[in-house]
């Protein structure tokens, strides 16, 4: 029998005191916090699912086009003249390997009613503002398009500035605006979908969707996804939802006592400004979804979410891990020398980005909620993260007992340590099973309502990957919140905003060009890098749909 060795007395007696009542409290509530993931993705699983069932039941009843609709006699010509007319304004930052595929995707909406889309860039040296334009060119005469540019901001963030300047040029007529990010996959009946519950119910103030992330294979892209994740449920209600996403955001004029907010852009009493949206954006925003949210919450408007309005997110394969590790070693060093260290780590800097949006607000109601959900995440977080390291530390005592043979006079170690690792591994297997379950519900769905598109898959999605990225994503997240909360400012795309009392006081842009890829999609910021392919099957396809939203030319 041999002796206790000092690192293995140190290790045991780890493990006794992570087995005092507290520690198992904080072990137990790990346990509850993967069970809680599980119930919520289940729930949000059947949402999705039914929506499935839906729509194989309509093809199954003689409806080909169930994906689009419900009843194939609203495809008719005599209904489709009449759908409202509805204005797509996408801002536009940088052209990366998904871009054109995303753009394509969007613009060949089924939508059989007026549409124009708006492509909004800072300036014509946006690689974005060149790779556009020859997509417009390549479809010229099939749709309503143009590109607008913008200019720089100096009262709020990028992207809202781009969206109200795209929200002034767009057509006087519009009922309906949709904001889309360029990051993201429509399916050809979106539109319809979106517009349709929108006439269906005047009460809605705004719709929204949520993204299914396609990660590349690297950490960092299964660390967004896994970020995400949890956030998901709140979109997979099937109706009403407290949350919304910018990717994705619809807005009716219905929803106000004359014309919407957005459309009363081309209105000679603009200035009234409803619920003080175009103020609250426009005057210090930094965050589009935080803000509408707050003031839909505000005034108690509703904001829905169709249980289909769940869009692919492919995510960039050069978002790699390795940049955030250097970032980890050297943490500590920057934090006294360069406060622009998040420039190493796309990653890193789109995590400072979920948590920045916590410190932007637009009124006392508003600051108590978000300092609600930044307690809550980082309670949450590292109440998930603990009980891991815990049950390593059962474990390995557990190992050494076994392997050097130690008595149970010489250790004093129960049982109940390792019991707890093996509920914990089992609350884990339980909640990586219903991730799976909503993500394979999701890949299925969105291959029902793209059926032109190529199949997405699960296969590649890497599980083991996907527990780390969880591990990583919520040690993590703590620290970002706090690193948000104490410098009040970020380099998103090579702008740095500063916030002042929750709104954007400050904006600094380099003289040099500053970074040459965004954060997190790995898009191209400078230079004419974006070279559209001319004539191709994939062009005459997307032509081909096209045409199809066309109802003057096609009486289905």
């Amino acid at each position: 029998m041999s002796a206790l060795h000092s690192a293995d007395s140190f290790l045991l007696s780890l493990s006794r005191a992570f087995c005092s009542p507290l520690a198992v409290f904080i072990q137990i509530q790990g346990c509850v916090i993967c069970l809680t993931l599980a119930i919520g993705w289940a729930f949000a699983a059947y949402v999705r699912k039914r929506e499935i069932n839906r729509i194989d039941e309509g093809i199954k009843g003689g409806n080909s086009f169930a994906f689009l609709c419900n009843d194939i006699n609203e495809l008719e010509h005599s209904n489709q003249v009449n759908l409202p007319r509805v204005s797509v304004v996408m801002p536009l930052k940088g052209f990366g390997e998904h871009n054109l595929h995303n753009w394509k995707s969007q613009i060949t909406s089924l939508y059989g009613g007026p549409i124009e889309f708006l492509f909004v860039v800072e300036s014509t040296e946006d690689p974005a503002y060149h790779a556009v334009s020859q997509l417009i060119t390549e479809f010229k005469g099939d749709l309503d398009a143009r590109v607008i540019v913008a200019g720089l901001s100096t009262t709020c963030s990028q992207k809202i500035h781009n969206q109200l300047v795209g929200v002034e040029n767009m057509h006087k007529d519009s009922k309906y605006v949709l904001f889309l990010d360029d990051d993201v996959r429509f399916h050809p009946g979106s539109i319809g979908v979106l517009t349709t519950e929108m006439e269906k119910n005047p009460e809605i103030f705004i719709q929204t969707g949520y993204p299914l992330d396609l990660p590349s294979g690297t950490l960092g892209s299964y660390c967004i996804y896994e970020y995400h994740m949890p956030c998901s449920m709140g979109f997979a209600t099937g109706g009403k939802t407290f949350f919304l996403w910018g990717g994705c955001m619809m807005a009716s004029s219905s929803s106000y006592p004359s014309q919407c907010f957005l459309c009363r852009m081309h209105a000679d009493d603009f200035r009234h400004d409803n619920y003080g949206v175009v103020s609250g954006l426009r005057d210090g925003g930094y965050s589009d979804d935080m803000t509408l949210a707050a003031i839909a919450g505000a005034h108690k408007r509703l904001i829905t979410s169709p249980p289909v309005a769940v869009f692919p997110h492919p995510i960039a394969s050069d978002l790699t891990f390795s940049r955030f590790v250097v970032v980890t070693i050297k943490l500590f060093y920057y934090i006294h020398i360069h406060v622009d260290f998040d420039l190493l780590s796309r990653y890193w800097n789109y995590l400072r980005k979920q948590t920045f949006v916590l410190e932007s607000y637009i009124s006392t109601v508003n600051w108590l909620m978000n300092r609600a959900l930044f307690l809550t995440h980082f309670y949450l977080s590292w109440g998930f993260v603990a009980p891991y390291f815990m049950a390593m530390v059962h474990v390995a005592a557990a190992l050494q007992i076994y392997i050097k043979g130690y008595s149970y006079g010489e250790t004093t170690c129960t049982s109940g340590g390792l019991l707890l690792a093996i509920w914990l591994a089992i609350c884990t297997f339980t909640e990586l099973l219903s991730m799976w379950n909503l993500t394979r519900i999701e890949v299925q769905l969105c291959n029902i309502l793209s059926p032109e598109a190529p199949k997405l898959s699960l296969d590649y999605y890497n599980w083991s990957m996907i527990f780390v990225a969880m591990l990583v994503d919520n040690f993590l997240y703590p620290i970002s919140a706090f690193w948000s909360h104490f410098s009040q400012t970020i380099n998103w795309s090579g702008i740095r905003y500063n916030l002042k009392n929750g709104k954007i006081h400050k904006i600094e842009r380099n003289k040099d060009k500053g970074p040459e890829f965004t954060d997190l999609g790995g898009k191209h910021l400078y230079g004419k890098k974006a070279a559209i392919p001319k004539a191709s099957l994939l062009g005459s396809l997307g032509r081909s749909l096209a045409h199809w939203h066309q109802p003057k030319k096609y009486d289905v």
